[in-house]
């Protein structure tokens, strides 16, 4: 008995395209996308000696995450919560809340 071929792409793909190629990964993508850009747009209230201490994180609907090195780093940066959010929501972004996710000895 033989198994019904797969269709199989001749040639390799890059990341980029296979994530085009899938809803799902496209959503994802777009979805990182997005993140990065709200962290670029808020890069300049982040006080600059947390900068290098925060990345951007998952966004969920209208929360967002933002991934910070440590507790310390983590009490600084909730202060400037509000105006974070609120500089992206006069920018556009759909942001009701933001949350910060410590991911200590990760890099």
């Amino acid at each position: 008995m033989t198994t019904p071929s797969i269709p199989r792409r001749l040639h390799p793909v890059t990341l980029q395209q296979a994530a085009e190629d899938s809803p799902t990964l496209a959503r994802l993508a777009q979805l990182a996308r997005e993140s990065g850009e709200r962290l670029d747009a808020v890069k300049l209230l982040i006080p600059a000696p947390l900068r290098s201490a925060v990345r951007a994180g998952p966004i969920d609907g209208p929360a967002w995450c933002l991934l910070v090195d440590s507790n310390a780093a983590a009490a600084k940066l909730r202060q400037v919560i509000p105006a974070l959010v609120a500089h992206l929501c006069a920018r556009g972004w759909q942001v009701n809340s933001i949350r910060l996710k410590v991911q200590t000895g990760q890099k």
